[in-house]
């Protein structure tokens, strides 16, 4: 199947008109001057900058079928267009909601029971949405509606078997994700080390998990951390190990001149690394390079043993380099940098946008986006420009989440975590936000706040509907730093308000940028 890249561009929201132009920049002065009054807030609530309107379409133990439910700490959202008015929504399940899901506080002995539950509440939901009074809603036991978790069985996409195995049992961690050209998901397995541990290389030692899960169910970590291809319509999927394991972000496509994939991820820890994929072929995503950036020097350092003394004296072939990509990231000389997450590249001019979180152990506490430019604008080239396109510090703090609207102007939301919001440096910021930046005209790099989270929470997950009209956002861990099962003591109680639990959830939102 061939695909061509001036359809996929426009499939990912790069075409626009003229007269649309013209009518977004008068939108914006107006919600430019509403904004300035609409500031950072410590409410526990879901607040939006005037012009803008929400609605819930689902939360945490929501039912999607009669036989399953939604799951917990959704996070990245990709829609998935079958017509005008209906489609199928992949969103994330990031990890367990130990408090509202398995009943567990500090102190309290883990059940098998907890971890049977938290295994069923994270990986990913597949559900179908259709569009009523502008509105989308849930088709309830749709065909499509399905959950992957823990214990679904996935196919390990490997030149040999991963510690004895072909298939590994389960995917979770699942932070941000991609859209490839012929229309699956690609969903990342980020923290893998939370629920399974770590295995040292070196000595084969293994590294106990937070969560214990291997006390249970013992599987190798070295089946997780890395990102899986979902067919959105039949639920089946594959783990593509060719993109290398790590603390996987996100994984970006982009068709190269010569019609092949590049796939850009962030490794999400303090002094890792930008990786690049090459694919072999320009409809799968099965074989391909993985390259790594030197930032500083501009240019792709190829993870190919066969290209790599260094590597094939310390690594027996390339599924070891590709479990160790840290390792051999750091063995050639990759640049650290400041937690690089979400990426996104620009539908028109096609730079590439990082989203570097944030650096405590180098005194970088609000972040940057950083902003690449690849020779000759071609994602297959070798090397690139670097530089700063936004830092944190003054009207933002620890840029996470990205995402480009159909007129090619850039939405990002923010990541302080729970236990550093309303203290020094984060104190004046207070929660979580939405932002909105204008990319060109008169607007251009002002930085507009369109919403504000509830307490404790983080807004990720930004997308579109295929008409680009509505933005479907994840509302993830209100209340997360709540410390008893008691309701009253719960530090929020969004989205139902009162004294219920908190429960993270999706929602849509609509407004006059987006309707321009």
């Amino acid at each position: 199947m061939a695909f061509n890249r001036r359809e996929f561009v426009k499939f990912m929201g790069g075409a626009t008109s003229a007269l649309a132009t013209l009518n977004l920049v008068s939108c914006q002065e107006e919600v430019l001057n509403e904004s300035a009054k609409f500031s950072f807030s410590s409410k526990d609530d879901f607040l939006l900058a005037p012009g803008f309107e929400y609605d819930l379409i689902l939360s945490f133990k929501d039912k999607i079928s009669d036989k399953d439910r939604f799951g917990a700490n959704n996070d990245y959202t990709c829609p998935i267009k079958i017509s005008d008015d209906e489609l199928i929504l992949w969103v994330n399940h990031e990890y367990p909601d130990l408090l509202v899901g398995s009943r567990w506080v500090k102190g309290m002995k883990r059940t098998k029971e907890m971890i049977e539950s938290e295994r069923y509440s994270v990986g990913g939901s597949l559900v179908h949405l259709k569009k009523r009074d502008q509105r989308w809603e849930l088709v309830y036991n749709s065909k499509y509606n399905r959950r992957l978790n823990a214990d679904t069985m996935i196919p390990l996409v490997s030149d040999r078997p991963i510690r004895g195995k072909k298939v590994a049992q389960g995917t979770f961690a699942n932070c941000a994700g991609g859209i490839t050209p012929w229309n699956t998901i690609l969903t990342c397995e980020e923290n893998y080390d939370l629920f399974y541990g770590e295995r040292i290389r070196q000595t084969d030692e293994r590294i106990p998990s937070r969560l214990g899960w291997e006390k249970t169910h013992d599987n190798p970590p070295e089946h997780y951390g890395w990102v899986v291809e979902v067919n959105p319509k039949t639920g089946e999927a594959k783990k593509l190990t060719g993109i290398g394991r790590f603390a996987h972000e996100c994984a970006t496509c982009v068709l190269t001149k010569d019609n092949r994939v590049a796939v850009y991820s962030g490794d999400d820890r303090n002094n890792q690394f930008l990786y690049k994929f090459l694919s072999e072929k320009s409809d799968s995503l099965e074989k391909g390079e993985l390259f790594v950036a030197d930032v500083v020097k501009g240019k792709w350092i190829s993870l190919d043993i066969n290209k790599q003394p260094l590597l094939k004296k310390t690594f027996k072939d390339q599924t070891e380099v590709l479990i160790n990509c840290r390792e051999a990231g750091k063995l050639l000389g990759a640049t650290p940098l400041d937690r690089p997450e979400d990426i996104e590249i620009h539908p028109e001019s096609g730079d590439v946008y990082v989203a570097l979180t944030n650096n405590k152990e180098r005194g970088n506490y609000h972040g940057s986006i950083l902003r690449l430019k690849e020779t000759n604008g071609d994602h297959s080239s070798m090397s690139f420009k670097a530089s700063d396109f936004l830092v944190g510090g003054e009207e933002f703090s620890c840029p996470d989440n990205l995402a480009f609207d159909r007129f090619g102007n850039l939405w990002f939301a923010t990541d302080m975590s729970g236990g550093s919001m309303h203290k020094e440096p984060y104190k004046k910021f207070k929660n979580n936000g939405l932002f909105y930046v204008p990319m060109a005209g008169p607007n251009a790099g002002k930085i507009m706040q369109v919403a504000s989270a509830p307490t404790d929470a983080e807004l990720t997950g930004i997308s579109f509907s295929p008409d680009g009209k509505t933005l479907f956002l994840s509302v993830q861990h209100p209340g997360e730093k709540s410390k008893s099962l008691e309701r009253e003591k719960m530090t929020s109680h969004w989205p139902k308000g009162g004294s219920e639990e908190p429960l993270s959830s999706i929602i849509q939102i609509r407004g006059k940028l987006l309707e321009s």
